[in-house]
C-alpha cells in the first residue's frame, strides 16, 4: 500500500480555547520504520486540559535541560500539534522486522489516526496476545508513571539494592491521595505488590465510588472527619510515631501536598506524581514537613532513580505495567474507562471536559 493520498487526521490546540481535527498528507514510510494505524488513544485530561486553559507552564516558559531551571523561552506554541500519549495502533507497511505488518504495539505519538514510526526514534512497546488493546494506552507512558512513583518508593527504602517494584510498598501502610487515573493505577500496583493496607484519599464522591468499585478502601478529603487523624489513629508504630509509611501524591492541587505530608509517620517520604501547573502557594513547609522531617520526592517518568537506570528502564516499567493489566483488566476496563469516545467527537469532547459540562475518569478515544 502505498502513501499517495493518504490523509492523517490530528487533534490539536489551535488556540486557548481551540480545538481542531487538522489533515495532514501522509509522508513515506522511513527505512526501518513503519506505519502506524491508530486504533485507540486515552486522554489524559490532567496535561492535555492544561494546553487547552493556555495554563501548561511549556507555553510561557522553556526549561533549559542542561541548567535544570525554567526561565528559557517557551518550548510550546499554539498550535499545539502533539496532543496525547496513550496510543495504540496496528503495524502496518513495515520496513523493520523488529515490528511486522499485523503487529499491535503501545505508542506515544498523540490523537491522530495515523503516524510514522521508527524504531529508533520512538517507544513502541508490542502488545501480547490475549490483552483486550483498549488497556494498551496505558502500557506506553500512563502505566509506566505509576510503576515508576513505585520505583522510587523502593529506592527511597532501599536506595540501590532495588530488585522489585514490591520493595517499597510490601508490608507497608500506603496512601494515595487523588483518587483520578494515575492514584488508582498506583493504589492498585502497591496493592499488588503486597502492601499491607493500601487507603485511597479524595474529595470527590464520583472518584472514590470508582476506587471502592475497584476493592480499594476509601477516605473522604471533604468531610468532617480529617483523614490524617482517621490514618494517624489507625496507623500506629510507636509511641509519637504514627501515620502512612509512604504516601504516593497523585492529585495536582497544592492542597493535596499539605494533606499528602500530614498523612505521612515521622522522617517518611511523599512520593510525588502530580503536575501542578499553577504552583504549590498552600504547602505549608513551616507545619508537618519541618516538625516530623519528612521528605517529597518527584516521581515524574522523565527519570528513574539515581543509580537504577542500568537495572529499571522504561521498558521494564512498561512490562510491569502489562503484569498488573494482566491481573486487574477486567476491573479496569469496567470501572476506571467510563467512556469510549469516536475520534470526530474530540473536540467538543475536551472542551465539555475543560468547561466542566461532562465528568469522566478516563476517555479513551477510537478510530
Amino acid at each position: 500500500m502505498s502513501d499517495a493520498g493518504i490523509i492523517d487526521r490530528n487533534l490539536i490546540v489551535a488556540g486557548p480555547g481551540r480545538l481542531e481535527i487538522a489533515e495532514v498528507p501522509a509522508e513515506p514510510v522511513p527505512d526501518g520504520g513503519f506505519r502506524a494505524r491508530t486504533l485507540f488513544s486515552g486522554i489524559s485530561t490532567g496535561t492535555e486540559l492544561t494546553f487547552l486553559k493556555g495554563t501548561n507552564p511549556a507555553l510561557h516558559a522553556g526549561f533549559d535541560p542542561a541548567l535544570g531551571l525554567f526561565g528559557a523561552p517557551p518550548e510550546q506554541a499554539y498550535p499545539v500539534h502533539r496532543l496525547g500519549y496513550m496510543e495504540v495502533a496496528e503495524v502496518e507497511q513495515s520496513r523493520t522486522p523488529a515490528f511486522p505488518d499485523g503487529t499491535v504495539v503501545a505508542m506515544t505519538y498523540g490523537h491522530r489516526t495515523g503516524y510514522n514510526g521508527h524504531p529508533l526514534r520512538d517507544r513502541v512497546v508490542p502488545l501480547p496476545a490475549g490483552l483486550d488493546p483498549l488497556l494498551g494506552v496505558y502500557v506506553a507512558h500512563m502505566g509506566p508513571i505509576c510503576a515508576n512513583g513505585l520505583l522510587h518508593a523502593a529506592a527511597d527504602r532501599y536506595g540501590q539494592d532495588v530488585r522489585s517494584l514490591a520493595d517499597g510498598v510490601r508490608g507497608a501502610r500506603v496512601a494515595v491521595v487523588g483518587a483520578g487515573v494515575v492514584g488508582l493505577l498506583t493504589a492498585l500496583f502497591a496493592r499488588s505488590h503486597g502492601a499491607a493496607s493500601v487507603v485511597v484519599v479524595d474529595p470527590t464522591p464520583q472518584r472514590l465510588e470508582i476506587a471502592s468499585a475497584l476493592g480499594l478502601e476509601v477516605l473522604s478529603s471533604k468531610g468532617e472527619e480529617d483523614p490524617a487523624v482517621t490514618l494517624k489513629t489507625r496507623w500506629r508504630h510507636a509511641d509519637g510515631d504514627r501515620g502512612a509509611d509512604v504516601v504516593f501524591q497523585c492529585r495536582g492541587q497544592a492542597a493535596a501536598l499539605h494533606l499528602a505530608l500530614r498523612l505521612l509517620r515521622p522522617q517518611g517520604t511523599v512520593i510525588d506524581l502530580a503536575f501542578y501547573p499553577g504552583g504549590a502557594d498552600e504547602v505549608r513547609l513551616g507545619e508537618e514537613f519541618h516538625h516530623n522531617g519528612l521528605g517529597v520526592r518527584c516521581a515524574q517518568i522523565g527519570r528513574v532513580p539515581r543509580g537504577l537506570a542500568h537495572s529499571w528502564d522504561r521498558e521494564r516499567l512498561s512490562a510491569a505495567t502489562i503484569d498488573l493489566l494482566r491481573a486487574e483488566g477486567d476491573a479496569i476496563r469496567k470501572h476506571l474507562v467510563t467512556a469510549v469516545v469516536p475520534f470526530a467527537e474530540a473536540p467538543a469532547l475536551l472542551t465539555d471536559l475543560a468547561e466542566r459540562r461532562r465528568q469522566e475518569m478516563q476517555v479513551v478515544l477510537s478510530f
